[in-house]
């Protein structure tokens, strides 16, 4: 099993930057597709952006295109998020899918394991 521990969540004006942090105890990070959903008030859980096991392969939801960035190595997974807006206000979860693909994964029912969440606001 793997424990995820988010990090770096804050309050930021729009246009500014936050960078994320998900690490990662118990088992080896490399086993493991991973992937960050938000969830804001109100709302249903979103996806945000996942990486391949290897990191080769990275997706973003469209909304979050061109400004986030989402990065790994053996122990975390990083989230650079740039140009921040209001609506980007929300719970930022980290999660880890155990799969034998390279491929990522968009839809949270595939992940297994998740951290606690990171408060990000984004005031106008």
């Amino acid at each position: 099993q793997v424990q995820l521990v988010e990090s770096g969540g804050g309050l930021v004006q729009a246009g500014g930057s936050l960078s994320l942090s998900c690490e990662a105890s118990g088992r080896a990070l490399s086993s493991y597709a991973m992937g960050w959903f938000r969830q804001a008030p109100g709302k249903e859980r979103e996806f945000v952006a996942a990486i391949s096991r290897s990191g080769g392969i990275t997706d973003y939801a469209a909304s979050v295109k061109g400004r986030f960035t989402i990065s790994r190595d053996n122990t975390k997974v990083d989230l650079q998020m740039n140009s921040l807006k209001p609506e980007d206000t929300a719970v930022y979860y980290c999660a880890a899918a155990a799969r034998f693909s390279t491929a990522t994964y968009s839809r949270d029912y595939e992940y297994g394991y998740w951290g606690q969440g990171t408060q990000v606001t984004v005031s106008s």
